[in-house]
């Protein structure tokens, strides 16, 4: 006699299907939702036609055993295709709060430091007016400019960090160096000149030295850490939205629900059975495993770098200490760097329309602290280190953690389990993990000579960004280390030649920006967005690069005569 199988509920809990009604799987709402029934996982959808009395010959069937069955053709196909839907569904579910994990992760670390770089200007903003007068006032905009920057930097703006500090402290030394002669004319060529001398006669002390040395390793290991964290999490939402392939589908509908076409619905799958469909579903995800390992492991080490003098912690919080220090000595060799550059450029003719000269109150030295660790940053790397070593096996458990979550598996492989056709028990051994692994899989017909692109795309992103956060750890930026190799021997990774793209030849203008190679989540296209005409000129030796390829391909495809 051929009926329904009775609810979960009236069965003491026993399952069929990806979850017991104790822990109701989220593809099982969602189902119910989509068919607007409330049926339990394991019985006939509501919309499936009634199973016939009594068992009939099954040779109709195209997934189930063809013996005799409770399954008419339709009923198979509307089951299999629920199978597949609740699969995928699961895989979400088991992605979902990975994904959740890094989110958080990344809006804690990455607000940290904005809150880090914030402050900083604020106190600046609070302190130099009244310290340094007009000294300050009329170079305002220059300190706005340089956190500005810093921010563009952080969030993912491919421009040069050690560029865009030298060009302030020129900025800088300009605005400072007309502020006490205001009577003097100061054509761009004398400014050439005192920009020149500035370099021998280091007006700002050791303090622009110390700052590009810190910031450069503090920033680069920061934002590397950020967008590891935000490509490790969109690496999980790709992958899992991969489709199952007509194979996967079949073998799970022979894992969930065959046993109902069988007449045996309290038959659980036996364990190895289970872990044999999912290893055979999920092998493209399994060759995830060693980049997703290697990004993880990258992530926990470059964390060290946030601590100690160049550490983000005391480098990000803390440029207006830096900046201080800066004016103070150039206060202190004002009349030194006067008198030399006088000597050497020349005395600079007077402006009869310019004011007088200028009143030197309000120009005192500003001594400010270090700001102390408030402890935040130490709470959030150890949660995150701890986070991250949990999820290094992900891809890789994935088969076990739906055979043991999602499915209500049997206990043991005995005689009494669903092997994919009858009661009994599961000889074949379980297959490693990996495509390459799933040749002799016995329940899921795997091509291993087709990996899936998707996937390989993400496996290179994968590697990019643990290449990205190996550099920082050294302290390099790899977007412009690696683009640097391009011939112009200008290391600004560009390699476009000054007469094509007239790169930077206004001086005082704004440094040069190319466009987001990796933003942080949130940055605008016009924040970041800013490209001079640098970025746009054509790569040389990329079209050339180009070309060679090209020419090997065609050459390969010449039929070749003997």
């Amino acid at each position: 006699m051929c009926v329904p199988p009775a609810s979960k509920a009236s069965r003491g809990g026993d399952a069929d299907g990806l979850k017991t009604p104790h822990q109701p799987s989220v593809s099982l709402h969602l189902h119910r939702a989509a068919q607007g029934g409330v049926e339990s996982l394991g019985q006939f959808p509501a919309s499936s036609p009634s199973p016939p009395p009594t068992k009939t010959p099954g040779e109709h069937l195209r997934i189930c055993s063809q013996g005799y069955t409770c399954c008419t053709s339709e009923m198979e196909e509307n089951l299999a295709n629920r199978s597949r839907a609740e699969l995928e569904t699961a895989l979400l579910d088991s992605g979902r709060a990975l994904q959740a994990t890094l989110a958080s992760q990344l809006r804690g670390f990455d607000g940290h430091f904005q809150l880090l770089l914030n402050d900083s200007e604020r106190a600046l903003q609070d302190a130099f007016p009244s310290a340094y007068g007009e000294l300050y006032t009329q170079s305002a905009k220059a300190f706005r400019d340089l956190y500005a920057e810093l921010r563009l930097y952080y969030r993912g703006a491919n421009l040069q960090l050690e560029d865009t500090l030298a060009e302030f402290w020129a900025r800088l030394l300009e605005r400072l160096f007309r502020q006490p002669h205001p009577q003097r004319l100061l054509p761009d060529d004398y400014l050439d000149c005192l920009g020149k001398q500035a370099e021998a006669l280091r007006p700002f002390g050791d303090a622009p030295r110390e700052l590009r040395l810190r910031a450069t390793r503090a920033f680069v290991a920061a934002r590397a850490f950020v967008q590891g964290l935000g490509v490790a999490g969109d690496v999980v939402r790709k992958v899992a939205q991969v489709p199952l392939g007509p194979e996967c589908s079949r073998a799970v509908m022979k894992l969930v629900y065959c046993a109902h076409c069988l007449g045996v619905p309290s038959a659980r799958p036996c364990p190895d059975y289970c872990r044999n469909v999912f290893k055979g579903c999920l092998a493209n995800q399994a060759d995830l495993d060693a980049e997703w390992r290697n990004l993880l492991d990258s992530m926990v080490v470059i964390t060290d770098k946030f601590w100690g003098p160049s550490g983000a912690e005391s480098v990000i919080g803390n440029v207006h200490v830096w900046l201080a220090e800066a004016i103070n000595a150039l206060q202190d060799n004002r009349d030194t760097l006067t008198a030399k550059v006088i000597q050497s450029c020349g005395n600079p003719k007077v402006n009869p329309q310019g004011p007088g000269p200028e009143d030197k109150r309000h120009q005192g030295k500003l001594v400010l602290q270090e700001k102390p660790p408030t402890g935040t940053l130490e709470r959030l790397v150890s949660e995150a280190k701890a986070q991250l070593r949990d999820a290094q096996d992900f891809w890789i458990s994935l088969p076990g953690t739906l055979c043991s979550e999602k499915m209500a598996m049997s206990a043991a492989s005995d005689d009494r389990c669903w092997n994919g056709m009858a009661k009994g028990r599961y000889l074949p051994e379980v297959m490693g993990d990996g495509l390459a692994n799933q040749i002799n899989n016995p329940e899921v017909e795997v091509d291993i000579t087709k990996p899936d692109m998707t996937i390989r795309q993400q496996i290179m992103q994968l590697k990019i960004m643990t290449n990205r956060l190996r550099s920082a750890y050294n302290g390099e930026d790899s977007d412009f280390q690696d683009a640097s190799d391009d011939g112009s021997g200008s290391g600004s990774g560009d390699g476009c030649p000054e007469d094509i793209c007239g790169r930077r030849t206004d001086r005082k203008s704004s440094s040069s920006r190319t466009p987001l190679t990796h933003a942080l989540p949130g940055l605008s296209e016009q924040e970041g967005h800013k490209t001079s005409r640098a970025a746009r000129c054509p790569q040389p030796r990329t079209a050339l690069l180009l070309l060679l390829v090209l020419a090997l391909v065609l050459s390969a495809a010449r039929p070749r005569w003997r």
